[in-house]
């Protein structure tokens, strides 16, 4: 039986002001998450950066190897290259293991493609020298297929030009933030179709599945297609319903 856990980022990225909840509540809520993850072998927690140092110390409190996950220029990548180092910084200091960074993909749909790689060199360099791994979240919603190939085909070659092979493995390209404002119902995360894209044109860079993978079923067929990691926050009901169905 396959171990869906062990691919799963268990997420929780709303602000308090998004949720309706105080600032305690949330680092509760997340307190909550992380529990979750230690008591079903779950590999991460991704949460907001606020959160990360007191999220650490509570899972080093039990001795625990979960990771700490957290979001860069989150949600609309718009933030520049300066403050997302300053983000990537702070959030190193606090303990987080892994960085997703929002990847300017408008800056992309303009054609600034300098901006766009000179960001990608640049938080990833400040990754790798710290021993952490990094996650270039494309947003593929907001492109055409033809543009979550030719996307993920740079990043995939600006990696390989910029960095030693044996950093490849930790340089991520993820599919989605979750936060994505569709139009006519059109899914805002992971689809089968734009996954296969990402997987054709992401070369030795592993890939992250993110939003919308809400069953065992979906969660084995994306890790049978070859994704690595898949951030979710449905992590316990897609375990429960794999412990159930076997």
């Amino acid at each position: 039986m396959m171990n869906i856990a062990e691919y799963l980022d268990s997420t929780y990225l709303k602000t308090p002001k998004q949720s309706g909840l105080s600032v305690a509540e949330t680092l509760q809520k997340d307190k909550k998450l992380t529990q979750e993850a230690i008591d079903n072998g779950i590999f991460a927690v991704m949460i907001r950066p606020d959160c990360v140092a007191e999220i650490k110390k509570y899972i080093k409190e039990r001795n625990s190897s979960v990771a700490v996950g957290t979001v860069i220029g989150f949600p609309e990548g718009t933030d520049y290259i300066e403050r997302k180092i300053e983000e990537a910084k702070k959030a190193i200091a606090d303990g987080a293991d892994e960085l997703d960074f929002v990847i300017n993909y408008k800056a992309y749909l303009q054609q600034d493609l300098n901006l766009v790689k000179d960001e990608f060199i640049k938080c990833t360099l400040l990754c790798i020298q710290n021993k952490k791994i990094a996650k270039w979240i494309i947003e593929i919603a907001a492109l055409s297929n033809q543009e979550i190939a030719d996307l993920t085909k740079k990043i995939s070659e600006w990696a390989e030009e910029n960095f030693d092979e044996k950093d490849l493995k930790n340089i991520f390209i993820k599919s989605s933030t979750g936060f994505y404002k569709t139009k006519n119902d059109k899914p805002n995360g992971a689809t089968f179709e734009g996954i296969k894209i990402m997987l054709d044109n992401a070369g030795k860079l592993p890939v992250k599945a993110a939003g919308g993978v809400r069953t065992p079923e979906d969660a084995e067929k994306m890790i049978n297609m070859g994704v690595k990691r898949i951030g979710t926050s449905s992590a316990i009901s897609l375990i429960q319903n794999k412990i159930s169905e076997g």
